[in-house]
Protein backbone atom coordinates (compact mmCIF):
# COMPACT_ATOMS: atom_id res chain seq x y z
CA UNK A 1 0.00 0.00 0.00
CA UNK A 2 1.10 3.31 -0.84
CA UNK A 3 2.53 5.07 2.27
CA UNK A 4 0.84 8.32 3.49
CA UNK A 5 3.21 11.38 4.38
CA UNK A 6 2.36 11.25 7.59
CA UNK A 7 3.22 8.07 8.33
CA UNK A 8 7.10 7.49 9.44
CA UNK A 9 9.31 5.04 7.51
CA UNK A 10 10.17 2.59 10.14
CA UNK A 11 6.53 1.60 10.40
CA UNK A 12 5.10 -1.80 9.23
CA UNK A 13 1.88 -0.44 7.20
CA UNK A 14 1.05 -3.78 6.77
CA UNK A 15 0.49 -4.83 10.36
CA UNK A 16 -2.12 -3.61 12.59
CA UNK A 17 -1.66 -1.22 15.14
CA UNK A 18 -3.78 -0.74 18.65
CA UNK A 19 -2.90 2.82 18.49
CA UNK A 20 -4.37 3.52 15.41
CA UNK A 21 -7.34 1.02 16.04
CA UNK A 22 -7.98 3.38 19.12
CA UNK A 23 -7.77 6.46 16.76
CA UNK A 24 -10.13 4.86 14.72
CA UNK A 25 -12.89 4.65 16.69
CA UNK A 26 -12.52 7.82 18.31
CA UNK A 27 -12.89 9.22 14.59
CA UNK A 28 -9.25 9.61 13.98
CA UNK A 29 -7.58 9.92 10.88
CA UNK A 30 -4.60 8.53 11.62
CA UNK A 31 -4.78 4.83 10.40
CA UNK A 32 -4.84 2.63 7.55
CA UNK A 33 -6.59 0.01 5.63
CA UNK A 34 -5.23 -2.58 8.22
CA UNK A 35 -6.74 -0.65 11.23
CA UNK A 36 -9.84 -0.25 9.99
CA UNK A 37 -10.50 -3.81 9.12
CA UNK A 38 -9.01 -5.25 12.53
CA UNK A 39 -11.22 -2.54 14.73
CA UNK A 40 -14.07 -3.40 12.28
CA UNK A 41 -13.19 -7.06 13.19
CA UNK A 42 -13.37 -6.32 17.10
CA UNK A 43 -16.74 -4.57 16.69
CA UNK A 44 -18.18 -7.35 14.91
CA UNK A 45 -17.55 -9.43 18.08
CA UNK A 46 -17.49 -6.16 20.62
CA UNK A 47 -20.28 -4.08 18.84
CA UNK A 48 -19.93 -1.95 21.60
CA UNK A 49 -15.97 -0.96 21.20
CA UNK A 50 -16.59 2.86 19.55
CA UNK A 51 -18.19 3.55 22.60
CA UNK A 52 -16.00 2.07 24.49
CA UNK A 53 -13.26 4.16 23.21
CA UNK A 54 -15.20 6.82 23.49
CA UNK A 55 -16.62 6.69 27.27
CA UNK A 56 -12.48 6.08 28.55
CA UNK A 57 -11.89 9.00 26.57
CA UNK A 58 -14.46 11.00 28.54
CA UNK A 59 -13.28 9.37 31.56
CA UNK A 60 -9.73 10.78 31.25
CA UNK A 61 -10.79 14.06 30.45
CA UNK A 62 -12.80 14.21 33.46
CA UNK A 63 -10.03 12.96 35.79
CA UNK A 64 -7.25 15.77 34.16
CA UNK A 65 -10.09 18.42 35.26
CA UNK A 66 -10.13 16.74 38.40
CA UNK A 67 -6.55 17.02 39.07
CA UNK A 68 -6.29 20.48 37.70
CA UNK A 69 -8.73 21.20 40.63
CA UNK A 70 -7.01 19.78 42.87
CA UNK A 71 -4.17 21.90 42.05
CA UNK A 72 -2.08 19.41 40.05
CA UNK A 73 0.25 20.84 37.40
CA UNK A 74 2.76 18.28 36.14
CA UNK A 75 1.01 15.38 33.90
CA UNK A 76 3.12 12.00 32.76
CA UNK A 77 0.73 10.41 30.12
CA UNK A 78 2.41 6.57 29.60
CA UNK A 79 0.58 5.09 26.79
CA UNK A 80 -1.09 8.11 25.24
CA UNK A 81 -1.70 7.04 21.97
CA UNK A 82 -2.13 9.01 18.58
CA UNK A 83 -3.27 12.35 19.30
CA UNK A 84 -7.01 13.00 18.64
CA UNK A 85 -9.52 15.50 19.89
CA UNK A 86 -8.91 15.83 24.47
CA UNK A 87 -5.58 15.29 24.88
CA UNK A 88 -4.51 15.53 28.31
CA UNK A 89 -2.30 18.88 27.19
CA UNK A 90 -5.27 20.43 25.53
CA UNK A 91 -7.40 19.87 29.06
CA UNK A 92 -5.06 20.38 31.55
CA UNK A 93 -3.66 23.47 29.75
CA UNK A 94 -7.26 24.98 29.07
CA UNK A 95 -7.95 24.71 33.07
CA UNK A 96 -4.41 25.61 33.89
CA UNK A 97 -2.33 27.08 31.60
CA UNK A 98 1.27 26.30 33.44
CA UNK A 99 0.81 22.56 33.43
CA UNK A 100 3.21 20.52 31.92
CA UNK A 101 2.42 17.39 29.97
CA UNK A 102 5.09 14.50 28.93
CA UNK A 103 3.76 12.65 26.27
CA UNK A 104 4.96 8.77 26.56
CA UNK A 105 4.24 5.92 23.59
CA UNK A 106 6.05 2.65 22.43
CA UNK A 107 3.89 3.70 19.00
CA UNK A 108 6.28 5.85 16.33
CA UNK A 109 3.06 6.91 14.61
CA UNK A 110 1.63 8.20 17.98
CA UNK A 111 4.95 9.45 18.79
CA UNK A 112 5.73 11.36 15.90
CA UNK A 113 1.91 12.69 15.39
CA UNK A 114 2.35 13.97 18.65
CA UNK A 115 5.92 15.93 18.52
CA UNK A 116 4.32 17.76 15.30
CA UNK A 117 1.06 18.48 16.78
CA UNK A 118 2.60 19.62 20.15
CA UNK A 119 5.69 21.66 17.97
CA UNK A 120 5.85 25.46 19.55
CA UNK A 121 4.52 24.15 22.85
CA UNK A 122 7.20 24.76 25.49
CA UNK A 123 5.04 23.06 28.18
CA UNK A 124 4.86 19.59 26.79
CA UNK A 125 7.43 16.91 25.55
CA UNK A 126 6.88 13.41 24.17
CA UNK A 127 8.93 10.42 24.06
CA UNK A 128 9.04 6.91 22.42
CA UNK A 129 9.47 4.20 25.63
CA UNK A 130 8.10 1.33 26.58
CA UNK A 131 5.35 1.37 30.37
CA UNK A 132 7.36 -2.08 30.93
CA UNK A 133 10.22 -0.20 31.23
CA UNK A 134 9.67 2.39 33.93
CA UNK A 135 13.47 3.32 35.07
CA UNK A 136 14.00 4.09 30.94
CA UNK A 137 10.95 6.73 31.26
CA UNK A 138 11.52 8.02 34.92
CA UNK A 139 15.48 8.96 34.01
CA UNK A 140 14.84 10.19 30.90
CA UNK A 141 16.42 13.35 30.27
CA UNK A 142 13.51 15.32 28.35
CA UNK A 143 11.41 13.45 31.34
CA UNK A 144 13.42 15.46 33.63
CA UNK A 145 13.90 18.21 31.69
CA UNK A 146 10.04 18.83 31.60
CA UNK A 147 8.89 17.43 35.18
CA UNK A 148 9.98 18.51 38.87
CA UNK A 149 10.11 14.71 40.64
CA UNK A 150 9.99 16.48 44.11
CA UNK A 151 6.23 18.11 43.70
CA UNK A 152 3.48 16.74 43.07
CA UNK A 153 2.26 15.24 39.70
CA UNK A 154 -0.19 12.72 38.13
CA UNK A 155 0.65 9.35 36.40
CA UNK A 156 -2.10 8.72 33.88
CA UNK A 157 -1.57 4.87 32.55
CA UNK A 158 -4.70 4.75 30.63
CA UNK A 159 -6.67 1.67 28.67
CA UNK A 160 -2.87 0.69 28.32
CA UNK A 161 -2.80 -2.51 31.00
CA UNK A 162 -4.98 -4.74 28.71
CA UNK A 163 -1.82 -4.80 26.64
CA UNK A 164 0.64 -5.36 29.75
CA UNK A 165 0.93 -9.53 30.39
CA UNK A 166 0.95 -10.83 34.17
CA UNK A 167 4.99 -11.98 32.56
CA UNK A 168 5.55 -8.34 32.52
CA UNK A 169 4.69 -7.39 35.91
CA UNK A 170 2.59 -4.90 35.68
CA UNK A 171 1.92 -4.47 39.45
CA UNK A 172 5.95 -3.86 39.51
CA UNK A 173 5.89 -1.38 36.80
CA UNK A 174 3.49 0.32 38.91
CA UNK A 175 5.50 0.01 42.32
CA UNK A 176 8.13 1.40 40.32
CA UNK A 177 6.71 4.53 39.41
CA UNK A 178 5.02 5.14 42.92
CA UNK A 179 8.46 5.38 44.04
CA UNK A 180 9.90 8.11 41.99
CA UNK A 181 6.55 10.63 43.45
CA UNK A 182 6.40 12.81 45.75
CA UNK A 183 3.24 13.27 48.47
CA UNK A 184 0.46 14.15 46.64
CA UNK A 185 0.90 12.76 43.63
CA UNK A 186 -1.86 10.58 41.73
CA UNK A 187 -2.19 7.59 39.64
CA UNK A 188 -5.13 7.18 37.03
CA UNK A 189 -5.88 3.88 35.57
CA UNK A 190 -8.00 2.21 33.21
CA UNK A 191 -8.25 -1.17 31.66
CA UNK A 192 -10.58 -3.26 29.73
CA UNK A 193 -12.51 -5.94 32.24
CA UNK A 194 -14.13 -9.37 31.48
CA UNK A 195 -16.68 -8.53 34.58
CA UNK A 196 -20.19 -9.78 33.52
CA UNK A 197 -19.01 -10.76 30.48
CA UNK A 198 -19.65 -14.45 29.10
CA UNK A 199 -16.22 -16.69 28.44
CA UNK A 200 -17.18 -16.80 24.38
CA UNK A 201 -17.14 -12.72 24.49
CA UNK A 202 -13.61 -12.72 26.33
CA UNK A 203 -12.07 -15.73 23.84
CA UNK A 204 -13.26 -13.90 20.45
CA UNK A 205 -11.79 -10.44 21.57
CA UNK A 206 -8.80 -11.52 22.21
CA UNK A 207 -8.14 -13.38 19.27
CA UNK A 208 -9.19 -10.23 17.27
CA UNK A 209 -6.05 -9.06 19.00
CA UNK A 210 -4.19 -11.19 18.43
CA UNK A 211 -3.40 -10.26 14.93
CA UNK A 212 -1.94 -6.63 16.56
CA UNK A 213 1.00 -5.69 17.93
CA UNK A 214 -0.60 -6.08 21.17
CA UNK A 215 -2.47 -9.44 22.38
CA UNK A 216 -5.05 -8.25 24.67
CA UNK A 217 -4.98 -9.10 28.47
CA UNK A 218 -8.24 -8.70 30.07
CA UNK A 219 -8.60 -8.17 34.02
CA UNK A 220 -11.46 -7.92 36.99
CA UNK A 221 -12.44 -4.60 39.34
CA UNK A 222 -10.20 -6.97 41.90
CA UNK A 223 -7.06 -6.89 39.72
CA UNK A 224 -7.21 -3.36 38.73
CA UNK A 225 -7.28 -1.93 42.00
CA UNK A 226 -4.71 -4.17 43.63
CA UNK A 227 -2.42 -1.96 40.90
CA UNK A 228 -3.71 0.95 43.03
CA UNK A 229 -1.55 -0.24 46.01
CA UNK A 230 0.09 2.46 48.13
CA UNK A 231 -2.55 4.91 46.95
CA UNK A 232 -5.48 5.86 48.43
CA UNK A 233 -8.68 5.34 45.83
CA UNK A 234 -10.78 8.88 45.28
CA UNK A 235 -14.04 8.47 45.43
CA UNK A 236 -15.64 6.49 43.75
CA UNK A 237 -13.32 4.04 43.87
CA UNK A 238 -12.65 1.37 40.68
CA UNK A 239 -15.62 1.97 38.80
CA UNK A 240 -17.08 1.45 34.82
CA UNK A 241 -15.18 4.94 33.19
CA UNK A 242 -18.84 6.01 32.78
CA UNK A 243 -19.98 6.42 36.89
CA UNK A 244 -16.49 7.74 37.54
CA UNK A 245 -17.60 11.22 38.95
CA UNK A 246 -19.96 11.69 35.57
CA UNK A 247 -20.93 15.23 34.79
CA UNK A 248 -25.17 13.92 34.48
CA UNK A 249 -27.08 10.95 35.88
CA UNK A 250 -27.81 9.66 32.62
CA UNK A 251 -24.53 10.02 31.36
CA UNK A 252 -23.66 6.86 33.77
CA UNK A 253 -26.58 4.62 32.67
CA UNK A 254 -25.62 1.23 30.87
CA UNK A 255 -22.07 1.90 32.26
CA UNK A 256 -21.12 -1.33 32.21
CA UNK A 257 -21.35 -1.56 28.41
CA UNK A 258 -18.72 0.59 28.15
CA UNK A 259 -16.25 -2.47 29.45
CA UNK A 260 -13.82 -0.47 30.69
CA UNK A 261 -12.96 0.24 34.52
CA UNK A 262 -11.25 3.20 36.31
CA UNK A 263 -9.86 4.89 39.12
CA UNK A 264 -7.47 7.75 40.36
CA UNK A 265 -5.85 7.16 43.20
CA UNK A 266 -3.42 9.97 45.10
CA UNK A 267 -0.22 9.11 47.26
CA UNK A 268 -0.58 10.13 50.84
CA UNK A 269 2.10 11.34 52.59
Amino acid sequence: MQRPDWAPETIDVERPSVARMYDYYLGGSHNFAVDRATARAMVAVVPQAPLMAQANRAFLRRAVQFLTDAGIRQFLDIGSGIPTVGNVHEIAQRHAPDSRVVYVDVDPVAVAHSREILAGNDRTAVIQEDLRHPERILTHPDIRAMLDFSQPMAVLVVAVLHFVPDDDRPAEVLRTLRAALAPGSYLVLSQASDDGRGEAERAEAEEVYRRTDNPLWIRSRAELTGFFDGFELVEPGVVWVPQWRPETPESAEDAEQAVFLGGVGRLGG
